[in-house]
Protein backbone atom coordinates (compact mmCIF):
# COMPACT_ATOMS: atom_id res chain seq x y z
CA UNK A 1 0.00 0.00 0.00
CA UNK A 2 1.45 2.99 -0.86
CA UNK A 3 1.41 6.66 0.54
CA UNK A 4 -1.31 8.01 -2.12
CA UNK A 5 -3.61 4.96 -1.32
CA UNK A 6 -2.71 6.04 2.32
CA UNK A 7 -3.76 9.56 1.82
CA UNK A 8 -7.04 8.78 0.40
CA UNK A 9 -8.12 6.98 2.72
CA UNK A 10 -7.44 9.33 5.22
CA UNK A 11 -8.81 12.13 3.51
CA UNK A 12 -12.02 9.88 3.20
CA UNK A 13 -12.40 9.20 7.14
CA UNK A 14 -12.15 12.89 7.71
CA UNK A 15 -14.27 14.27 5.31
CA UNK A 16 -16.93 11.60 6.91
CA UNK A 17 -16.01 12.36 10.52
CA UNK A 18 -16.18 16.24 9.79
CA UNK A 19 -19.33 16.26 7.82
CA UNK A 20 -21.28 14.50 10.34
CA UNK A 21 -19.99 16.58 13.09
CA UNK A 22 -20.37 19.73 11.16
CA UNK A 23 -23.83 18.40 10.38
CA UNK A 24 -25.00 17.97 14.09
CA UNK A 25 -23.59 20.95 15.13
CA UNK A 26 -25.44 23.04 12.75
CA UNK A 27 -28.90 21.22 12.92
CA UNK A 28 -28.94 20.15 16.58
CA UNK A 29 -29.29 21.67 19.65
CA UNK A 30 -27.03 20.82 22.50
CA UNK A 31 -28.03 17.34 24.40
CA UNK A 32 -31.08 17.20 21.78
CA UNK A 33 -31.07 13.50 20.66
CA UNK A 34 -32.53 11.47 17.80
CA UNK A 35 -33.93 8.42 17.98
CA UNK A 36 -32.29 6.17 14.86
CA UNK A 37 -32.84 2.57 16.89
CA UNK A 38 -35.43 2.69 19.83
CA UNK A 39 -34.02 2.23 23.22
CA UNK A 40 -30.47 1.47 21.73
CA UNK A 41 -29.05 3.75 19.40
CA UNK A 42 -29.25 7.83 19.31
CA UNK A 43 -27.62 10.54 17.65
CA UNK A 44 -27.01 12.41 20.80
CA UNK A 45 -25.32 16.06 20.47
CA UNK A 46 -22.78 16.98 23.37
CA UNK A 47 -19.61 18.63 23.29
CA UNK A 48 -16.61 17.58 24.74
CA UNK A 49 -14.37 19.82 26.47
CA UNK A 50 -11.23 16.88 26.79
CA UNK A 51 -10.15 13.82 25.91
CA UNK A 52 -12.23 10.75 23.53
CA UNK A 53 -15.64 9.07 25.01
CA UNK A 54 -16.69 12.63 26.44
CA UNK A 55 -13.95 12.63 29.31
CA UNK A 56 -13.78 16.22 30.42
CA UNK A 57 -10.55 18.15 31.59
CA UNK A 58 -11.07 21.94 30.89
CA UNK A 59 -13.65 24.97 31.45
CA UNK A 60 -14.61 26.08 28.04
CA UNK A 61 -14.01 29.33 26.25
CA UNK A 62 -11.17 30.19 28.55
CA UNK A 63 -7.16 29.73 28.01
CA UNK A 64 -6.69 26.32 29.49
CA UNK A 65 -3.39 24.87 30.43
CA UNK A 66 -4.40 21.68 30.54
CA UNK A 67 -6.56 21.53 27.27
CA UNK A 68 -3.63 23.75 25.70
CA UNK A 69 -1.33 20.79 26.66
CA UNK A 70 -3.91 18.18 25.34
CA UNK A 71 -3.81 20.04 21.79
CA UNK A 72 0.06 20.17 21.50
CA UNK A 73 0.10 16.84 22.36
CA UNK A 74 -2.45 15.83 19.94
CA UNK A 75 -0.37 17.82 16.95
CA UNK A 76 2.57 16.00 18.26
CA UNK A 77 1.17 12.58 18.26
CA UNK A 78 0.18 13.51 14.43
CA UNK A 79 3.66 14.36 13.53
CA UNK A 80 4.55 10.78 14.96
CA UNK A 81 2.20 9.01 13.33
CA UNK A 82 2.74 10.35 9.90
CA UNK A 83 6.24 9.73 10.16
CA UNK A 84 5.59 6.07 11.52
CA UNK A 85 3.51 5.20 8.96
CA UNK A 86 6.15 6.25 6.56
CA UNK A 87 8.70 4.05 8.36
CA UNK A 88 6.54 1.10 8.04
CA UNK A 89 5.89 1.66 4.27
CA UNK A 90 10.12 1.61 3.69
CA UNK A 91 10.07 -1.77 5.93
CA UNK A 92 7.01 -2.98 3.36
CA UNK A 93 4.77 -3.21 6.22
CA UNK A 94 1.53 -5.72 6.13
CA UNK A 95 -1.28 -3.45 4.76
CA UNK A 96 -3.35 -4.22 7.81
CA UNK A 97 -0.88 -2.32 9.94
CA UNK A 98 -1.12 0.75 7.39
CA UNK A 99 -4.66 1.14 7.43
CA UNK A 100 -4.74 0.00 11.14
CA UNK A 101 -2.53 3.92 11.91
CA UNK A 102 -4.36 5.37 9.42
CA UNK A 103 -7.37 5.37 10.55
CA UNK A 104 -5.65 6.18 14.04
CA UNK A 105 -3.85 9.03 12.36
CA UNK A 106 -7.66 9.89 10.90
CA UNK A 107 -9.14 9.92 14.48
CA UNK A 108 -6.44 12.22 15.83
CA UNK A 109 -6.74 14.51 13.13
CA UNK A 110 -10.84 14.24 13.37
CA UNK A 111 -10.82 15.16 16.75
CA UNK A 112 -7.66 18.21 16.78
CA UNK A 113 -9.57 19.74 14.24
CA UNK A 114 -12.28 20.47 16.61
CA UNK A 115 -10.58 21.66 19.35
CA UNK A 116 -8.73 23.24 17.32
CA UNK A 117 -10.62 25.29 15.26
CA UNK A 118 -14.57 25.11 15.80
CA UNK A 119 -14.29 27.25 18.82
CA UNK A 120 -13.56 30.28 16.05
CA UNK A 121 -15.58 29.18 13.35
CA UNK A 122 -18.69 28.15 14.78
CA UNK A 123 -21.00 30.67 17.45
CA UNK A 124 -21.91 28.14 20.97
CA UNK A 125 -23.56 25.31 20.83
CA UNK A 126 -26.37 25.50 23.51
CA UNK A 127 -29.90 23.63 24.42
CA UNK A 128 -31.91 26.39 23.13
CA UNK A 129 -29.83 27.44 20.40
CA UNK A 130 -28.28 25.62 17.05
CA UNK A 131 -24.55 26.76 15.73
CA UNK A 132 -23.70 28.39 12.94
CA UNK A 133 -20.76 29.57 10.85
CA UNK A 134 -19.31 33.02 11.52
CA UNK A 135 -19.71 33.02 15.37
CA UNK A 136 -16.65 32.69 18.14
CA UNK A 137 -17.02 30.77 21.25
CA UNK A 138 -13.87 30.11 22.19
CA UNK A 139 -10.09 31.18 21.11
CA UNK A 140 -7.53 28.93 19.18
CA UNK A 141 -7.02 26.13 20.44
CA UNK A 142 -9.97 25.92 23.14
CA UNK A 143 -12.65 24.39 21.26
CA UNK A 144 -14.93 21.33 22.08
CA UNK A 145 -15.38 18.49 20.12
CA UNK A 146 -18.57 17.29 18.69
CA UNK A 147 -19.48 13.74 20.05
CA UNK A 148 -22.95 11.91 19.00
CA UNK A 149 -23.11 8.81 19.09
CA UNK A 150 -25.04 7.07 22.18
CA UNK A 151 -25.81 3.34 22.88
CA UNK A 152 -27.71 2.75 26.21
CA UNK A 153 -27.52 -0.65 25.33
CA UNK A 154 -29.77 -1.64 28.75
CA UNK A 155 -29.85 -0.23 32.69
CA UNK A 156 -27.25 -1.62 35.17
CA UNK A 157 -28.23 -0.68 38.80
CA UNK A 158 -25.85 -1.55 41.45
CA UNK A 159 -22.77 -1.06 39.50
CA UNK A 160 -19.33 -1.61 41.19
CA UNK A 161 -17.89 1.85 41.72
CA UNK A 162 -14.76 1.08 39.99
CA UNK A 163 -17.09 -0.01 37.00
CA UNK A 164 -18.41 3.21 36.76
CA UNK A 165 -17.22 4.57 33.87
CA UNK A 166 -18.62 1.89 31.82
CA UNK A 167 -22.63 3.31 32.78
CA UNK A 168 -23.62 7.22 32.54
CA UNK A 169 -25.54 8.94 35.02
CA UNK A 170 -28.45 7.39 34.80
CA UNK A 171 -26.62 3.76 34.93
CA UNK A 172 -27.26 2.98 31.00
CA UNK A 173 -24.38 0.69 29.38
CA UNK A 174 -22.66 1.69 27.00
CA UNK A 175 -23.10 5.31 28.51
CA UNK A 176 -20.01 6.94 26.78
CA UNK A 177 -20.97 9.09 23.64
CA UNK A 178 -18.33 9.53 21.34
CA UNK A 179 -17.78 10.39 17.57
CA UNK A 180 -16.69 9.18 14.57
CA UNK A 181 -13.16 9.87 15.26
CA UNK A 182 -13.14 8.34 18.25
CA UNK A 183 -14.61 4.91 16.32
CA UNK A 184 -11.44 5.22 14.41
CA UNK A 185 -9.01 5.02 16.75
CA UNK A 186 -10.94 2.09 19.07
CA UNK A 187 -11.13 0.15 15.89
CA UNK A 188 -8.10 0.23 14.61
CA UNK A 189 -6.62 -0.26 18.69
CA UNK A 190 -8.43 -3.39 18.76
CA UNK A 191 -7.86 -4.87 15.05
CA UNK A 192 -3.91 -4.27 15.23
CA UNK A 193 -3.90 -5.75 19.04
CA UNK A 194 -5.72 -8.87 17.44
CA UNK A 195 -4.49 -9.46 13.98
CA UNK A 196 -1.46 -7.54 14.02
CA UNK A 197 0.22 -8.47 17.43
CA UNK A 198 2.91 -10.82 15.31
CA UNK A 199 4.12 -7.99 13.04
CA UNK A 200 4.01 -5.06 16.15
CA UNK A 201 6.10 -7.81 18.52
CA UNK A 202 9.08 -7.13 16.44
Amino acid sequence: MNFKKITILLLVLLVADQALKIWIKTHMTLDEAIMVVPTWFQLRFIENNGAAFGMHIATPGTMDWGKLLLGLFRIGMVVALIWLIRHFMRKKAPKGVLIGFGLILAGAIGNMIDSAFYGLIFSASTPTEVAHFGGSYAPLMMGRVVDMFYFPLFQWNGVPRFLNFLVDSNNYFFGAIFNLADAYISIAVIYLLLFQYKFLSK
